[in-house]
């Protein structure tokens, strides 16, 4: 069997027996990989540490018939210690790992990992604000798999926006025509931090008053659990998410 090297982000790990752990990667090139890491539970592991969750390794992997083997890893960005020191941040990389690693396989491109890693990168240095860190990466990242959210014009008919009425299982936005009865409302404002959100405006996201940064979370995260079609389990512990219409 052969061996390959490749780039990759660790998104989570499982204790195998004494001294091994399993070791689930978002790779730049081979998508979602789950490797055999052995003996990195011991003290006198020589790369151990270079696999823990929020670390970006360059790995070389031994291709096994069930579970890959890791050979080798050498740290590229050792974000984990910077973002395990602060409960915000580290409850934002949290979601995001787990819903990267929720997407299915043919969605795991090299975009996938590269966006991936510049939102771990981003909260390992504080850059913005972790949960607004976090809302980009998550739109980002469905927009990547197919599932970009309506912010303009109305998803069901195509309306010209702007529109007043959101909905997770809409699409995004719709006009008041499309809308079914007693569907949610949003505000200009908080569609404007919706929008900056998706394109990287972070003056306008970095400017946002408290009310409008959690309206728009709130919409986040329903969006996103609803086309995943289950809870992420990590958006329970983030900071000032209101629970709503996930499904």
């Amino acid at each position: 069997m052969p061996t390959y090297r490749d780039e990759a982000v660790i998104l989570r790990t499982h204790k195998l027996g004494e001294a091994d752990r399993i070791v689930t990667m978002l790779s730049r090139r081979n998508g979602k990989i789950r490797a055999v890491a052995k003996g990195v539970r011991r003290t006198s592991s020589k790369f151990g540490s270079r696999l823990e969750p929020f670390m970006v390794a360059d790995v070389q992997l031994y291709q096994g018939r069930s579970l890959d083997i890791v050979q080798q890893a050498e740290s590229l960005g050792a974000y984990g210690a910077d973002i395990a020191v602060d409960y915000e941040r580290f409850t934002a990389a949290s979601a995001m790992v787990e819903t990267a690693d929720r997407l299915n396989e043919s969605e795991a491109t090299a975009d996938q990992y590269l966006l991936l890693v510049g939102g771990l990168r981003s909260l390992s240095r504080g850059e913005h604000a972790a949960r607004s860190i976090m809302d980009s990466y998550l739109l980002r990242v469905m927009a990547l798999s197919g599932w970009a959210p309506a912010l303009v014009d109305c998803a069901r008919c195509g309306a010209p926006g702007p529109h007043t009425h959101f909905g997770p299982q809409l699409g995004g936005v719709v006009c008041s025509d499309c809308a079914p009865a007693g569907s949610p409302r949003i505000s200009a404002s908080t569609l404007a931090l919706l929008q900056a959100l998706m394109g990287g405006d972070w003056g306008t996201v970095d400017a946002a008053s408290p009310g409008d940064l959690s309206s728009a979370s709130g919409a986040v995260a329903a969006y996103t659990q609803w086309h995943l079609e289950r809870g992420i389990r990590s958006l329970e512990h983030v900071t000032s998410i209101p629970r709503v219409g996930a499904r």
